[in-house]
């Protein structure tokens, strides 16, 4: 069923390794991750897909500073910074000795290249917002980088971990998409499409060096073929398990280990603001009190999923718990529908990604609003169509997606993104938000941004992503959590 680069050793092979090593059979050194959806292509500064990072964060691309599985942000090709007494100026040492996957140096042209690349008027950076308060990349000399911000970001460092900053060469960003050439600890050898990408260590790596020898990401996108590629153990590890109804299987069986952590995934019912009748805040409420969201984590995700009422982590510490705002209220739902001139109800479509929590949450959804007298034609689509219809093209009515990026609720503050929100209070909050580095003052803003979305009814909140991930009972070092959407395989070994 499934792709396996290796096998583990026979009998044979054992007797073989213990007549030649006196500890016997060394610990194996390949793995083969898999996840329900392969990327669109290979680089990560220039897509929305977490499937991109998913494979190549950390693995293969690195940043001046990167999350780990904790959520903390730590150096990464920045050993360390100096920041100016007014909070404007950032001065980055760069680590020695570190090479590209091609051999070329990486050094601060390299960061100047990148950072000016994402921020620049033609940048095709999914994250663009994240850059657009820099002012200035100077190159001071190979080793040092000095980065001046129009104002003070409390975030910029955090900003700077996403997978979207990650550094890249201009020697090799032509070909980037399909040959990613990055800094990690792995190198990419070869991809599939279809039905794998594959990594192999790099021997010569700036940082310690990974015990995997090679890593071989599988794409398997059905529930059933994932449960059974598991069971038949032809994978090792699946990340973001798409059948949860089978866990407790895995649970109960002694040759596997359950991880069940939380994601930065908000996962929504987004609406098109701009799109007649959702332009009318009184509908988009009547959608938010026709959907009974303890249903759908229960339906479509066998009770994991944390309910959320507004765009925001539950495990962040500024989290307010909103879901009284919008509790499921069918009665309430006509009431508003009448309101706004539509006491007979509308058609409009429903966009559903691959993800388990799309395509049976949406059927759950569907339902839901059809009893308040919203007819909502559902759209099965892949990922790439996603991207160019709903996300780029914003033709759509309705759909249901995870935002795994950390701390997003910037991304409210952008009137052409995807569900085209435009509150000139909320984007006024966010240059505060952005300015502020006081942390009870921080936590103010971020929770009177969250009423104001809740209150807005931007978009349906249904629940926050459980991180679920199966595998083997020998795999040691994976994340549990979520930080950002990642398989960091950097400190994944196998038990001896």
């Amino acid at each position: 069923m499934g792709y396996t680069a290796f096998t583990r050793r026979g009998g044979a092979a054992l007797a073989l390794a213990a007549g030649l090593f006196a500890t016997g059979a060394a610990a194996q050194s390949d793995i083969t991750v898999a996840m329900q959806l392969e990327p669109p292509h290979l680089d990560p500064t220039s897509a929305a897909a977490g499937a991109i990072d998913s494979v190549l964060y950390s693995n293969v691309f690195e940043g001046l500073t990167r999350f780990m599985g904790d959520g903390s942000v730590v150096p990464g090709l920045a050993e360390s910074w100096e920041i100016s007494e007014d909070g404007t100026v950032y001065t980055f040492t760069l680590r020695d000795g570190v090479t590209f996957h091609d051999g070329t140096t990486m050094d601060a042209e390299d960061v100047k290249f990148s950072l000016d690349r994402a921020r620049a008027e033609d940048s095709v950076n999914a994250q663009k917002a994240l850059f657009a308060g820099i002012d200035s990349v100077e190159a001071v000399d190979p080793q040092t980088v000095r980065v001046t911000l129009k104002e003070p970001d409390g975030n910029f460092l955090f900003n700077m971990a996403w997978g979207d900053a990650v550094i890249v060469a201009p020697e090799s960003i032509e070909g980037i998409k399909q040959q990613p050439v990055g800094t990690g600890a792995f190198t990419f050898s070869e991809w599939v499409q279809g039905d794998r990408i594959v990594l192999e260590r790099n021997p010569d790596y700036w940082g310690e060096a990974p015990a995997l020898e090679r890593a071989t990401f599988k794409f398997i996108s059905d529930p059933t073929a994932a449960f059974a590629a598991v069971m038949a153990e032809d994978v090792d590890v699946f990340s973001g398990f798409p059948a949860p109804e089978n866990l407790p299987q895995f649970e109960a069986d002694a040759r596997f280990q359950v991880l069940v952590g939380s994601t930065e995934g908000e996962t929504i019912l987004a609406i098109n603001n701009e799109q007649p009748p959702f332009d009318n805040v009184k509908v988009r409420q009547a959608v938010a009190h026709a959907v009974d969201r303890q249903a759908i984590i229960d339906g479509a995700m066998f009770g994991y999923g944390t309910p959320i009422g507004t765009h925001f982590a539950p495990h962040h510490p500024a989290y307010v718990d909103l879901t009284d705002q919008s509790a499921h209220d069918p009665d309430k739902a006509r009431a508003l529908l009448a309101e706004a001139g539509f006491a007979d109800g509308f058609e409009t479509t429903l966009h559903l990604p691959p993800p388990s929590y799309a395509r049976r949450g949406g059927e759950i959804i569907a339902a839901q609003l059809a009893e308040v007298g919203i007819t909502a034609e559902i759209i099965n689509v892949e990922w790439a169509q996603w991207l160019e219809s709903v996300f780029n093209g914003k033709n759509f009515g309705l759909t249901i997606v995870s935002h795994t990026e950390p701390m997003d609720i910037g991304i409210y503050a952008r009137p052409d993104y995807y569900f085209q929100y435009d509150n000139p209070a909320f984007q006024t909050l966010m240059e505060e938000l952005t300015v502020t580095t006081d942390p009870d003052a921080r936590q103010e803003l971020m929770q009177k941004a969250q009423r104001m979305i809740s209150e807005d009814y931007v978009n349906g909140y249904l629940f926050q992503l459980a991180a679920l991930t199966v595998a083997k009972a020998g795999v040691q070092g994976l994340w549990e959590n979520a930080p950002t959407q990642a398989v960091d395989l950097t400190g994944v070994s196998w038990a001896e």
